[in-house]
């Protein structure tokens, strides 16, 4: 760890953000390419496979970032990014010669390896930043998040391009060549520009070296980035086909919003990281968990339609039908008004709707020349409620949780190298270990919840509890400090626990 900031600090830092951007752009490059391959009909992949798809890249950049960070530390940053970004290519290369589930599953766990860049960049930037330097140098760096609306963006737009709208569809498989081309040059320009650097300590075995991981701390950690990170990844793919399916977006649409969550949650943690170095990691997840689980609870209100019956009409005396119409039902001499359907409401998905609408009509149920009894029903009420999920105030409600996450992920990594100032690179993978199968699992469980319950807003009911969880933790142990007669040391909560 550097005691002063140097120009080679700012020079690692700004190579280790873009080498990171290049990663996160790979490593969600399936959220749209699978998601064009299905619309266009090349594989027929069930939604299942879909999750699978989107989380085996993501699966094996977040197992091997222990891994990684074990090595970054061993050995430096220069070397492992570098020989990364150009091993990634590989598999990213031949991901263009794909023919099935099992040879595309195969080659995204290989690509997917691109993941691991966060556990070097976390590792790399740190040894040259001061303590009190290092929140903002950590946002900075996740800063790269935003590789994630370079792919959402930009891709979609690029294979209408190669393919010339569809007309030449097998040319989609010259997108994951020019990702391959990128990867390598990225890899390059880091080799030749970035100077290596380890920490000034390490541990003399690789068990005392693992030792921090029998921290409770770490395994606490790592649920919050499960949440702040890994459902960011997750969504940051999960959304191209939740606009395309439930708003019946183009893929070119749809990328551009899932930008606009994407890009603003990347670019703001680097805000996040002078916020939790000013207030305190503590105080800024709280905020962060507390607005989670608010917008969460908000996007799992689905699209929907209900309807239940009314009042109704009922004869007030006994008597015969003389005539029916949608207005009037008229009993011997008296007649009983029937409140007609609203010709507006059947034009309701036509409007921008953004509160629940209702609507009653009535419908007569009986005929002219029929005998009723008194109290006996002339016309059937029916209310309906109808919900519109407005895509625009959606898009709003994902870009804020996006943007609340992104400061929350520069939370979660205050702490690390506040605690681990020589082991940053085994604990930030293993943080982040865990926080990336968030991005693994997510897809996956998305999938089958979205089959199991047929409600596309399940996974933010997912988020929703999970948010709670997180919260529930967080406050369990800041109470139990303050219980034992330490308030002094629950105000301080980030630099001891």
């Amino acid at each position: 760890m550097e005691e002063s900031i140097n120009r080679n600090s700012h020079r690692v830092l700004v190579f280790n953000t873009l080498a990171f951007t290049a990663c996160f752009a790979t490593w969600v490059f399936n959220g749209v390419m699978v998601t064009y391959l299905v619309d266009n009909g090349v594989f027929k992949w069930s939604l299942t496979e879909i999750g699978w798809l989107l989380g085996i890249p993501v699966l094996t950049g977040s197992i091997f970032r222990l891994p990684i960070g074990v090595l970054t530390d061993r050995f430096g940053g220069k070397w492992v990014f570098g020989l990364l970004l150009i091993g990634c290519a590989v598999p990213m290369y031949f991901l263009s010669y794909a023919n099935s589930f099992v040879s595309y599953a195969l080659l995204s766990a290989g690509f997917g390896m691109a993941g691991t860049g966060f556990a070097v960049g976390i590792a790399y930037s740190s040894v040259w930043y001061p303590r009190k330097w290092q929140g903002t140098a950590l946002g900075i760096f996740g800063a790269g998040n935003a590789g994630a609306s370079i792919t959402t963006f930009l891709a979609p737009s690029l294979l209408n391009y190669l393919t010339s709208n569809g007309a030449n569809i097998e040319n989609w498989r010259r997108l994951p060549q020019i990702y391959a081309t990128g990867l390598v040059l990225m890899g390059i320009l880091f080799l030749l520009f970035t100077i290596n650097k380890k920490p000034t300590s390490r541990a003399e075995s690789l068990a005392h070296l693992l030792s921090p991981l029998r921290s409770m701390r770490v395994w606490r950690f790592g649920l919050y980035y499960f949440l702040v990170f890994g459902c960011f990844v997750a969504f940051s793919q999960w959304l191209v086909p939740y606009f395309v399916s439930v708003y019946s977006m183009s893929l070119v649409k749809a990328g551009l919003l899932t930008s606009s969550f994407s890009l603003p949650s990347g670019v703001i943690r680097a805000l996040g990281g002078w916020v939790s170095d000013t207030w305190g990691a503590r105080r800024v997840m709280y905020l962060v968990l507390g607005a989670s689980m608010a917008l969460a609870l908000l996007l799992s209100v689905p699209r929907m339609e209900i309807t239940s019956p009314g009042k109704g009409v009922s004869a007030i005396k006994n008597g015969t039908v003389t005539s029916v119409s949608d207005e009037v039902v008229k009993v011997d001499q008296t007649e009983y008004k029937v409140q007609p359907r609203s010709s507006s409401f059947e034009t309701a998905d036509d409007q921008a709707l953004i509160l629940p609408t209702k609507d009653s009509w009535q419908t007569p149920i009986v005929k002219p020349g029929e005998t009723v009894k008194k109290r006996q029903l002339l016309a059937r009420e029916t209310t309906r409620i109808y919900f519109q999920a407005n895509a625009t105030i959606y898009a709003v409600l994902v870009i804020l949780i996006g943007i609340v996450w992104g400061v929350g992920k520069a939370a979660v990594y205050k702490f690390i190298p506040e605690y681990f100032p020589n082991e940053v690179g085994v604990v930030g993978g293993m943080v982040g270990v865990i926080g990336g199968l968030g991005g693994f699992a997510c897809p996956i469980l998305f999938g089958y919840l979205l089959q199991g319950t047929g409600l596309w807003t399940s996974c933010w009911m997912l988020m929703f509890i999970l948010s709670a969880v997180c919260l529930w933790w967080l406050h369990s142990v800041v109470t139990r400090i303050v219980s034992k007669g330490a308030p002094h040391l629950a105000e301080s909560f980030e630099h001891k626990h």
